[in-house]
């Protein structure tokens, strides 16, 4: 006898996170539902040619009735809000309270971010304090709810001249990266697209039982950004430097909110050099650990220490998301088998 597919519910489908679990989630039988803004385009093109998916396409803002039908039947959630899709905290807390009225939701999944206000003293980064709030009503509404926080997505650097994460083409054939990051402090990192919905799948298959109420940290190593920069030279056999910048450079047109975001990082990472997630359950001294950063090559990449306001602490935020995904994709593999291919894509030709 066939069981009867799992329906998980999705917004934002487009998105890196979405996408990566709606991906896997249709390979191995579950049936999606998830909210797009728009049809057009290669990632709802290609969404939608996948066996027991379904798209909804609509706004989220001011929209119960498309709010209603996505969890209509649905078992298990994955959220992800967005500030472009308007007051993400009024989107945020409708999608939660759709959830708990359907009253079938057994795993509510939503992928967070930190109010650094909250934990020190550094200003809230206006694009990821929403989300905070967010999470601070699912647990008083009481939604059987996990909590995922994404480190830095390896897919964001190009060589395109877009803010923060511009992998710059100079003229001798080398990259520069030019950023306010401290330049040996680590970082969070995952690729979103590769590894995203393996682990959010695994999640789901251990259940709220195991996992209600956590927060998990979506990231699979841990590099500074010289690093970063090692593993891009070793990946593509051309030299690769970081240059640490107090102001981040804005080459290009963007969106409204994200200059008021990307100075808060200035202040928060560059001059503050805070923690990437400051709650106490990411940063946690690890016994035994090695001191200083370990090998920035291979699989073990990645889990020495992060230099925070009161010091340096051991940090161990991969070993979650390692334990959920074994088969992770690091920074070197993506610069050499993934970065040249989304360069091309992009009508670039240094890579020929």
């Amino acid at each position: 006898m066939t069981l009867p597919r799992k329906t998980i519910a999705v917004v934002n489908a487009t998105g890196r996170q979405a996408a990566s679990l709606i991906r896997v989630a249709s390979a191995v039988g579950y049936a999606v539902r998830a909210q797009v803004h728009s049809l057009k385009g290669i990632i709802a093109q290609e969404l939608q040619s996948l066996p027991n998916v379904t798209l909804i396409q609509g706004p989220l803002l001011d929209n119960p009735r498309l709010i209603d039908s996505l969890f209509e039947g649905a078992t298990l959630a994955f959220i992800n809000t967005t500030s472009q899709a308007g007051d993400e905290v009024v989107i945020g807390r409708a999608l939660a309270d759709a959830a708990k009225r359907a009253g079938t939701v057994h795993h509510y999944i939503y992928s967070s971010m930190p109010d650094h206000s909250v934990h020190g003293p550094w200003p809230a980064v206006p694009l990821w304090a929403p989300k905070f709030a967010v999470e601070n009503y699912v647990r008083q509404l009481g939604l059987p709810a996990t909590f995922v926080y994404a480190g830095i997505y390896n897919n964001n650097f190009t060589s395109l001249p877009y803010p923060l994460f511009q992998m710059e083409l100079m003229p001798d054939g080398s990259f520069e990266w030019h950023a306010p990051f401290e330049p040996d402090t680590p970082l969070p990192w995952l690729d979103a697209e590769h590894d995203v919905g393996p682990a959010l799948l695994q999640i789901f298959k251990d259940g709220p039982k195991k996992w209600h109420g956590h927060r998990i940290a979506l990231t699979f190593e841990t590099l500074s950004p010289n690093q970063v920069c090692a593993a891009f030279s070793r990946a593509l056999d051309r030299p690769c430097r970081y240059v640490r910048v107090p102001r981040v450079e804005i080459k290009v047109h963007i969106p409204p909110g994200y200059r008021e975001q990307l100075e808060a990082i200035e202040v928060v990472f560059g001059q503050y050099n805070a923690p990437y997630f400051p709650q106490p359950e990411f940063s946690r001294p690890a016994a035994g650990s090695p001191k200083g950063l370990g090998p920035a090559n291979g699989k073990g990449a990645g889990n020495g220490v992060m230099q925070g306001p009161g010091g340096v602490v051991s940090l161990r935020v991969t070993d979650e998301a390692r334990h959920l995904w074994q088969g992770w994709r690091d920074m070197e593999e993506y610069a050499r088998e993934v970065f040249p291919i989304e360069e091309e894509a992009n009508g670039l030709d240094w890579m020929l």
